[in-house]
């Protein structure tokens, strides 16, 4: 099987669409191909199946970087639904609930998504745990975050970058809805790579 007969079959069985939206297969097969890449979809355009697609295709773990919990909540929730292990970390959860989502991605290969927010990813215990999971993909959702946040309130999205140290050859995919030229090459310089910027031309 192709590596487009195999997101065809994914995107049918799990969501039931006989086809993607314009451009949703060419971000799939970029970040299947292991190259970094930046997608600019509209608000609507789906960016949740561009990473969702090759977060079940690829071998491993997809951690998704998020701004927001009711965001990772419903992603979660709809994933599920499709029974789709999945499973997100946000603040309010006790230090067992957080072991036990952490072990889960950890040692249950079916587990294939993992919400987080960029403060987590600079946590001690998600960081002692980052040895032990397979990873084959890093998606970081509403990506102009890093540009419009990052300098202000949430400095730690300055820092997403630092958790290719521990998956250096995994690509990384940034989403967002809208984003200037300057935002672009801002998302670019700090996640360190020059992404392949793949967007709807008018």
């Amino acid at each position: 099987m192709t590596k487009q007969e195999q997101i065809h079959k994914i995107l049918k069985d799990h969501w039931g669409y006989d086809s993607f939206r314009p451009l949703q297969e060419d971000i799939i097969l970029s970040v299947m191909d292991g190259r970094d890449t930046l997608a600019l979809l509209p608000t609507g355009g789906g960016k949740s199946i561009c990473f969702q697609v090759p977060g079940l295709a690829l071998d491993g773990l997809c951690i998704v970087i998020s701004p927001l919990i009711a965001l990772m909540k419903d992603q979660v929730a709809n994933l599920r639904k499709r029974h789709i292990k999945a499973a997100a970390l946000y603040s309010g959860m006790s230090k067992h609930e957080i072991e036990l989502v952490l072990n889960n991605c950890a040692f249950d290969p079916e587990f294939k998504f993992l919400y987080v927010s960029p403060e987590r990813l600079k946590t001690d215990n998600f960081r002692a745990t980052l040895s032990h999971l397979r990873v084959g993909l890093i998606a970081v959702d509403e990506s102009h975050c890093i540009s419009q946040w990052g300098y202000d309130f949430r400095p730690p999205y300055l820092e997403i970058a630092e958790i290719r140290q521990f998956f250096p050859k995994v690509p990384i995919l940034a989403l967002t809805a809208t984003a200037t030229p300057e935002v672009v090459k801002d998302i670019q310089d700090r996640l360190q790579s020059d992404l392949l910027c793949c967007k709807r031309r008018r």
